[in-house]
């Protein structure tokens, strides 16, 4: 487990002047991503880390001399158009990089002269996925948001008899995933009115967001070998946002008896940096104790040291700005905002589950912890929950009306790192714009 060490000072300060109170990627941070320059082709993508409004290349940086070791290696790993080879390498050279960068970073740092030019402009980069995916398994661990869906369909029973005892999941689809700022195009699919006698295909009308983290694997395990929840996390890179995307007019017709199909599967958006386990040390909190009378869950998903730090002190918060808004200059309306801790079972619970029949996890796997909502209004994380099923309009400062998402609406996720003694850190954006649906001849 990641542990707090001099590159989470908060007394630290960065020669990088746009670094210093920088709103996501202080010095404290130094997430990984993967860049090109705008202008250039596939074939110049390669690994960086964010420092306040700039890009450090490491491809560049593993050639000037100034790293050795494990830093080295993992600079190596990290210099192609994927992270996948460093994310192989796991918490040892990742960490070793990371103490190397914050020095040569830091205020006063000796080496400037030669880690200055090695920096490009954020505002001249393109961000792509930070990682190829093979596999994407999406959770459903927020139990308020599976709590206020449940109630939409069975208020006499909304949560169902396994939820307490085993992190639900479903295996997504790893291909539709896109880093922020790819287009949304409102998917086609096979709908059924309630009152209507038979089905139909078309533009889905009900076009909703859900708003979750995403967890990216770093080394896996073999075919037949669990992860014990004790080490689950030394698998775990690092986190990012991530919006799954959801047709509920396609869900609420094709999910019986299998779960989530086309529905789900058209499109995923995630922030393009990897805010690292290491980062992510100050921010560690005891995971909330589960209501007197749930069960205890069975011992391959406890663990102490899990239950006492666990969970993560991070805001979470959705903002819609319609085309119309954003014409007459209005800011975004928030739609959202809650803590990370809604969570109802852990990163390491999630990881030691999925792995727990022996299922191989890879390095650059994505698993989604599902939809965090909070019990109260104001807090949950999707549309769906919002408006009651579409039962109540939402009204937005240009008196327009939403259920569900329309034509021209962006929606952007956004989270901050808090806590008491600690420089806040956060993710980057995570948005996307809806865009007509493709004509279906």
């Amino acid at each position: 487990m990641a542990t707090i060490d001099e590159t989470h000072d908060s007394a630290l300060q960065s020669w990088v002047e746009s670094a210093n109170g920088h709103g996501d990627f202080p010095i404290q941070n130094l997430p990984f991503g993967v860049f090109s320059r705008r202008g250039e082709g596939h074939e110049t993508r390669r690994g960086g880390v964010a420092i306040g409004d700039s890009i450090l290349d490491l491809s560049a940086l593993a050639g000037t001399g100034l790293l050795e070791g494990e830093a080295l290696e993992a600079a190596r790993a990290g210099s192609g158009d994927s992270l996948n080879p460093l994310l192989a390498l796991g918490a040892g050279p990742r960490r070793a990089l990371r103490r190397r960068i914050s020095a040569l970073l830091a205020e006063g740092a000796a080496a400037r002269p030669q880690v200055e030019p090695l920096l490009v402009p954020m505002a001249e980069a393109l961000l792509h996925l930070p990682a190829r995916i093979a596999d994407y398994t999406d959770f459903y661990v927020g139990i308020h948001h599976a709590t206020n869906i449940g109630k939409l369909f069975r208020p006499d029973n909304p949560l169902l008899p396994n939820y307490k005892h085993v992190p639900i999941g479903y295996h997504g689809r790893a291909s539709t995933v896109r880093a922020s700022g790819a287009p949304v195009i409102r998917p086609n699919g096979q709908t059924k009115a309630p009152d209507a006698e038979n089905p139909s295909f078309g533009p889905i009308a009900r076009l909703d967001y859900e708003l979750e983290l995403g967890v990216w694997m770093a080394q896996g395990n073999e075919l037949g070998q669990p992860i014990a929840i004790g080490e689950a996390l030394d698998h775990v890179a690092g986190v990012t946002l991530l919006n799954d995307w959801s047709a509920r007019d396609v869900q609420a017709w094709e999910y019986q008896p299998l779960g989530p199909f086309l529905a789900k599967n058209f499109l995923t958006t995630v922030s393009a940096w990897i805010v690292t386990m290491e980062a992510l040390a100050p921010f560690r909190i005891a995971q909330p104790p589960r209501p007197e009378g749930d069960p205890q869950p069975l011992p391959y998903l406890w663990d102490e040291a899990d239950q006492r730090e666990g969970a993560l002190s991070l805001d979470l918060e959705v903002a819609l700005s319609t085309r119309k808004m954003r014409d007459e200059g209005l800011p975004a309306q928030r739609l959202s905002h809650g803590p990370a801790s809604n969570m109802y079972w852990t990163i390491a619970q999630m990881v030691a589950h999925h792995a727990s029949n022996g299922c191989e996890m890879n390095p650059g796997d994505l698993l989604g912890t599902g939809t965090i909502s909070g019990p109260e209004d104001g807090s949950q994380g999707s549309l769906m929950e919002i408006t009651r099923s579409g039962r109540q309009a939402l009204t937005l400062p240009t008196g327009e009306t939403r259920t569900f998402l329309e034509d021209g609406d962006e929606l952007v996720l956004s989270g901050r790192f808090v806590a008491e003694g600690a420089v806040s850190i956060g993710f980057g954006p995570c948005t996307g714009v809806v865009q007509a649906a493709v004509s279906v001849k």
